[in-house]
């Protein structure tokens, strides 16, 4: 993995005959592996075609997020891009598939702009994040700025983006949102 500050959890599946059940996130396991928030709301979305695109969002300091993402139904393309001025990894992405079949999740800490694009359809995503959502304070950054070379499944004419989305800023254009 590129950023170590985004991690991959995976956590165990027991399967029968009726389907399987994981516990998706105990604190103290959490712990373990250095993740140590406080989570505070539940977020969900529902995507119907592939292609969809949301994001690359963040939220501004006082009311900056950690994110915990997993897939329900579907599968995604997840980037987060570190947007910490201070960081040797600054305009740096990392992309991870996630999907409903495998369990895995991934933990992004605050200063990191998220996104994903659904490849399949009907994609339900649910993340966790440790900051109640602040209007005020919502960002983003362009999902097609060519500066983050991020290989998206779709093309800017092929995907599905909120009006919203589609006029972000791109890296350069943002300025210092996180030190």
């Amino acid at each position: 993995m590129a950023i170590p500050d985004v991690k991959v959890i995976r956590t165990d599946r027991f399967s029968d005959a009726r389907g399987y059940f994981s516990e998706t996130f105990q604190r103290s396991a959490f712990a373990e592996k250095g993740i140590l928030h406080d989570f505070v709301q539940d977020n969900q979305s529902s995507s119907d075609r592939i292609g969809t695109v949301r994001g690359l969002h963040f939220q501004r300091p006082p009311f900056a997020q950690a994110k915990l993402i997993r897939v329900l139904s579907g599968a995604i393309l997840d980037i987060a891009v570190d947007l910490r001025r201070s960081s040797p990894n600054f305009g740096k992405h990392i992309a991870i598939q996630l999907d409903s079949e495998s369990g895995e999740q991934v933990f992004i800490p605050k200063g990191f702009a998220h996104g994903f694009c659904t490849l399949q359809p009907k994609t339900v995503v649910l993340y966790k994040v440790d900051q109640v959502y602040a209007p005020s304070h919502d960002g983003g950054v362009y999902w097609a700025d060519s500066t983050l070379a991020i290989e998206w499944p779709v093309t800017p004419s092929e995907a599905h983006v909120s009006p919203k989305d589609q006029t972000l800023p791109t890296l350069s254009q943002l300025g210092c949102v996180f030190g």
